[in-house]
């Protein structure tokens, strides 16, 4: 089902209206509330209109309703003091999508825990500390909240159609918050698609530098777009605390996109740099060249960022109607992935790094193994920045 515009629909819903007698005596004008057209109704009655079926988690089949008072006014909310219009019919728990909630709630709570881990672990080996690392604790602490998030809208709104129905100021503040995180996500998937690239590119690029442009950029980027999103929605209807999925994002999916298209770019770039540097890394004469183990331990790392970086993204659009036999199938895939990239990037970034693994094991020795009382250990730690990947080899004497 294609979304409808809120402009269309208000277009629709006007015509309507127009073309309809409104009943003799007291009534309420029919009105459009910014999801649904609701008929003139005679005072101290109820109108009765299809759920949408643009806002997640509703099903169409259901009935919403709205009050008429005796006066021939439409029924204000108390806390609001506006018109409202009962939408908590439209949600039940009993049904595919709650299944799917269960499965976002889960897989965010994984990802949340494994990234919490492999902060707390980059955070506590001191001997870990350089820019690549930098840039990946930022990457996991965006995760972290985007997850962190996602199970508070989905604990304290989705799973509240009382609170969905209210909207209240905070309701709609935790939205907005979050749709600041999930486009920190995809600025810090540029950031490292970027850091990759620039120390492969520019060999005498200064890290330090680079990354404070990576932190700023990270995280302030997302901000302009996340503000004004905000102030749109706070300029139009103010109900189901803005989580309408029929409403037009352009200014988020300007940045997601292009983050997205970067990366893909960046990619593109890189291996064709490296296929370079592997067709020159050595060899005699007339035969064939070696790869550098550098060379090779930046195309295994450039292979393990792919699904990293963003590109899953584009097969968004892709997203079948809730009418489709697939669309389950499509909705519990969707759900796994996307809540699981957290705990995919910390397996890979951390729990599968080899300078990681290297220092757990030796922190295992010291605590497991007591030293004699004569014996001395010594541990030199290098930072040695690869030219392809900057990474930070751990060496132990």
């Amino acid at each position: 089902m294609e979304v409808p515009q809120r402009a269309e629909l208000e277009a629709a819903c006007q015509l309507a209206l127009n073309g309809t007698d409104p009943p003799e005596g007291p009534h309420c004008a029919g009105t459009f509330d910014g999801w649904v057209c609701w008929p003139h109704t005679l005072a101290n009655s109820t109108a009765f209109a299809s759920c949408p079926a643009f806002v997640p988690g509703f099903r169409p089949e259901l009935l919403a309703h709205k009050q008429c008072m005796e006066d021939g006014s439409w029924w204000r909310h108390p806390e609001s003091g506006n018109p409202w219009s009962n939408y908590t019919t439209c949600y039940t728990q009993e049904d595919d999508v709650s299944d799917i909630i269960a499965v976002y709630e889960a897989g965010y709570s994984v990802s949340l825990l494994a990234l919490l881990l492999s902060l707390a672990i980059l955070a506590y080996f001191k001997s870990l500390r350089c820019a690549r690392i930098t840039v990946h604790m930022n990457l996991f602490a965006s995760f972290a909240l985007n997850n962190s998030l996602w199970l508070a809208w989905y604990g304290g709104v989705v799973r509240a159609p009382a609170v969905l129905a209210a909207s209240p100021a905070w309701c709609r503040a935790l939205y907005a918050a979050l749709q600041y995180a999930l486009l920190t996500n995809y600025t810090w998937m540029l950031c490292e698609g970027l850091y990759l690239h620039t120390v492969l590119v520019s060999a005498f690029v200064s890290e330090r530098r680079l990354v404070r442009a990576l932190v700023a950029g990270g995280w302030l980027l997302p901000l302009p777009a996340a503000a004004a999103h905000a102030a749109r929605r706070a300029a139009g209807a103010s109900a189901l605390c803005w989580a309408d999925e029929g409403a037009p994002k352009p200014e988020l999916a300007v940045l997601a996109v292009a983050a997205v298209l970067l990366n893909l770019a960046f990619l593109c770039n890189i291996v064709r740099v490296l296929c370079t540097k592997l067709r020159a890394g050595g060899g005699v004469g007339g035969a064939a060249p070696r790869p550098s183990a550098t060379a090779l331990h930046a195309l295994r790392a450039t292979c393990l960022l792919a699904p990293l970086l963003g590109l899953q993204y584009l097969l968004t659009p892709f997203r079948p109607p809730r009418s489709a036999r697939y669309w389950l199938l499509y909705e519990y895939v969707s759900a796994l992935t996307t809540s699981l990239q957290g705990l995919c990037v910390a397996i890979l970034y951390c729990f599968c790094n080899g300078e990681v693994l290297a220092q757990l094991r030796r922190r295992w020795r010291v605590l497991t193994f007591r030293p004699r009382a004569n014996s001395t250990t010594n541990t030199t730690v290098s930072f040695v920045r690869s030219g392809a990947t900057g990474a930070c080899e751990v060496r132990e004497v």
